[in-house]
């Protein structure tokens, strides 16, 4: 019996009960009422406490409730037509002791599920914390987590099967001696992210032993590696990590680490501060209505994981997908923008990228000589130049026909492959085959968010606005 119930449980053992006792059986509790089961089991768990004893028989006017007290106030019960069979009470009290093991068992499996549960949902909040700018409050959590987060770090993103993502936690914990902070992607379920101390990740170019062991298991896997960044820098360490992985899903070797930057928030740091702070002063200072209503920040964490992962957004920030329209209709208004198109997007997106802080960030919107908007920032020299290293690939003499065609008519039409297929006049599985192919000639992903279609609108917009031949976006 006691292997029967290891095997499918307290239920499979309850039902096995009922089917040789024929009748009633079950788990009850006095405190539960009428909902724990028959009349005659609840008055009979209820006797038991009372007494304080540990089995009863307690009799109706056709049937018997035979009852053995279990842990917790609980006991088990039958209820029986009468006569009942002999045997029947020495059954049940065989069946109470394995039936006790069985729930033990059950509940610290329930709980170790819960804090497992639980840790996971605070390393997705440290992840969060960092991707908004809130280092201080994430230090906090990840200590008491551990390991420390690492800074310097390197960033991967490692794609696998879902059921794999705690063999490959196991096996990078391993390799980097437990000193990488490890989480599950909360947005992508087939994807694991490991801060690595940058003294244990790649060494060269060529070589990172780490990335090797990691696909080298399993043919499936594809990981992707950010450069090396400061903590503080962890959005943009995401977002390399995320690029290389697109990169690395076309590469025979299945890894790859980001191309070549810098990325454009640090190439417009100098110029480009100031601009962004004001743009986003209104935010800042919003204050909500009610104490309920989402204030500054959260409307800040909000817009970013939006223009960063669409409608997967909700995964994140774990709300519902109208919470998220509604959140982002008041960012539109605080801020009088539009974010329906991608140009808007850009400019939040470039905006939100240069003021990591967010509302804690030094005062300064207001400062003399800041650019007085986004075409003011794009003619600096510093984004000029960017923008032009950031296009050179789509002319160059590795580009497929039509890359600059494609990629312009795709950002003309706000990155929606349909319209720009037709656009383009090719069918639209042939609009992403093309995609896919710029993909790997830019070292961006562009299909699957977090996309480089805000930079590309971006540099093409710098490009335009600098006057460059052959530019429009």
């Amino acid at each position: 019996m006691h292997r029967l119930a290891h095997s499918g449980g307290s239920a499979a053992l309850l039902e096995w009960l009922a089917a040789r006792l024929d009748g009633w059986t079950g788990v009850v509790d006095a405190d539960a009422g009428a909902a724990a089961g028959p009349e005659l089991a609840v008055r009979g768990a209820a006797e038991l406490r009372t007494r304080g004893v540990r089995s009863a028989v307690l009799h109706g006017e056709r049937s018997a409730a035979l009852l053995f007290a279990l842990d917790g106030g609980r006991a088990l019960a039958a209820v029986l037509d009468l006569p009942h069979h002999p045997g029947a009470p020495a059954l049940l009290a065989d069946a109470a002791a394995a039936l006790a093991l069985v729930l033990r068992a059950e509940e610290a499996e329930r709980r170790e599920e819960r804090a497992e549960l639980a840790e996971s949902r605070a390393r997705e909040a440290v992840l969060h914390l960092l991707m908004n700018g809130r280092l201080s409050t994430a230090h906090q959590i990840a200590e008491a987590l551990g390991p420390s987060l690492p800074d310097p770090l390197r960033m991967y993103v490692v794609e696998c099967r879902a059921g794999q993502r705690g063999e490959v936690a196991r096996i990078c914990g391993e390799l980097t001696g437990g000193r990488a902070w490890i989480v599950r992607c909360p947005v992508y379920v087939r994807h694991l992210i490991a801060l690595v101390p940058a003294a244990l990740a790649a060494s060269s170019a060529g070589h990172d032993p780490l990335a090797e062991a990691l696909v080298g298991v399993a043919r499936d896997r594809t990981v992707g590696v950010s450069g090396q960044l400061l903590l503080r820098e962890a959005p943009a360490a995401y977002t390399q990590a995320f690029h290389a992985l697109a990169v690395a899903r076309g590469r025979a070797a299945r890894r790859a680490r980001f191309g070549p930057g810098p990325e454009p928030e640090l190439a417009a740091h100098a110029a480009g501060t100031g601009w962004a702070r004001a743009l986003l002063a209104p935010l800042h200072a919003y204050e909500p209505r009610r104490p309920q209503d989402p204030g500054a920040q959260e409307l800040r964490a909000t817009a970013h994981a939006w223009l960063n992962f669409g409608p997967h957004a909700t995964r994140l920030l774990k709300i519902h997908r109208n919470t998220l329209a509604t959140r982002l209709r008041l960012v539109e208004s605080v801020l009088g923008t539009e974010l329906a198109g991608l140009p808007g997007q850009a400019e939040l997106s470039f905006a939100l990228r240069l003021t990591p802080g967010g509302p804690g960030a030094p005062p300064g919107a207001g400062a003399a000589g800041a650019p007085a908007d986004l075409d003011a920032v794009l003619r600096h020299p510093d984004l000029a130049a960017w923008a032009r290293a950031h296009l050179a690939p789509l002319t160059g003499p590795d580009a497929p026909p039509g890359a600059r065609e494609t990629v312009r008519a795709w950002l003309r039409h706000d990155a929606h492959l349909v319209p720009a297929a037709a656009a383009l006049g090719i069918s639209v599985p042939g609009a992403r085959k093309r995609l896919i192919r710029i993909e790997a000639l830019l070292e961006r992903s562009l299909l699957q968010s977090p996309s480089a279609r805000h930079d590309l609108w971006l540099a093409h917009r710098a490009e335009e606005l600098a006057g460059f031949a052959g530019s429009a976006a």
